[in-house]
C-alpha cells in the first residue's frame, strides 16, 4: 500500500460514515423529492441534451435518486447503458430499455444493486458514451469525488483514459454532499460538474 493511500484512507472513512448516517436519516418523500428536483437540473445540462449515449446507474435505498431521470433520458431518444457488477468489482454495461428491463441482483452480503438484464455489452461499452454519471458520496470545490471506496469507476475512468476517451464527467449528489475538500489519492480524477437538487456546479 502506498503511503498517502495510509494516510487519506481515515478521512475517506470517516466522511464516508457520516454522509451515509445523514442520508440514512432522508424519508422515502424526501427522496422521492429530490429525484425529480435533480432529473430538471440534470436534463438542462448542454452535456446531456446533445448527448447519444449515456452511461449511468440505478440508484438504491437513500441515494439520489436516478430512475426518473434514466427514463426522461430515454424518452429523449438517449441510449441509456447501466452498470453490472462484476466479482472483480469491475464493471460490464447492459442497455436500459425501463424498469422491467431491471433485475435486482445481490453481491455477497452487500444491498442489492438494480442491474440490467438483458445482453452484456462488455467492459468497454463505457468507452462509447458521450457522458457518465457517476455515483457518489461527496465532491469538493476542485470536482473531486469521493466514491463508496470499491473502486469500480477508478477502473471505469482508467478505461476511459486508456481508450483517449473524454466522455462529460457529471456525478449526481444531495446539496449538503458538496464539500469544501475530499482527501485524494493519486489515481483519483476531478468531475466535470456536480447536479444536486438546487443546481449545477462546474468544474475546471
Amino acid at each position: 500500500m502506498r503511503h498517502d493511500d495510509r494516510a487519506n484512507d481515515p478521512d475517506k472513512r470517516v466522511l464516508r460514515r457520516e454522509i451515509l448516517l445523514a442520508r440514512n436519516r432522508l424519508t422515502a418523500d424526501d427522496v422521492r423529492e429530490s429525484a425529480t428536483a435533480l432529473a430538471d437540473r440534470a436534463l438542462g445540462l448542454p452535456e446531456l441534451t446533445h448527448a447519444r449515449t449515456v452511461a449511468a446507474y440505478v440508484s438504491v435505498g437513500s441515494e439520489p435518486g436516478t430512475i426518473v431521470l434514466l427514463d426522461a433520458l430515454r424518452a429523449r431518444g438517449v441510449r441509456v447503458l447501466l452498470p453490472a457488477l462484476l466479482p472483480d468489482n469491475d464493471l460490464d454495461w447492459g442497455a436500459y430499455t425501463g424498469e422491467g428491463s431491471l433485475a435486482r441482483v445481490r453481491h455477497g452480503g452487500r444491498m442489492a444493486l438494480l442491474e440490467p438484464a438483458g445482453e452484456r455489452l462488455g467492459p468497454d461499452a463505457v468507452t462509447g458514451a458521450d457522458a457518465v454519471l457517476l455515483p457518489g458520496l461527496a465532491v469538493d470545490a476542485r470536482g473531486m469525488r469521493l466514491g463508496r471506496g470499491g473502486g469500480s469507476y477508478d477502473r471505469v475512468l482508467a478505461r476511459l483514459e486508456r481508450a483517449g476517451a473524454h466522455p462529460a464527467l457529471v456525478v449526481l449528489l444531495y446539496d449538503t454532499e458538496v464539500v469544501e475538500r475530499v482527501p485524494e489519492e493519486p489515481h483519483d480524477r476531478p468531475v466535470h460538474a456536480v447536479v444536486t437538487p438546487s443546481g449545477v456546479r462546474r468544474f475546471g
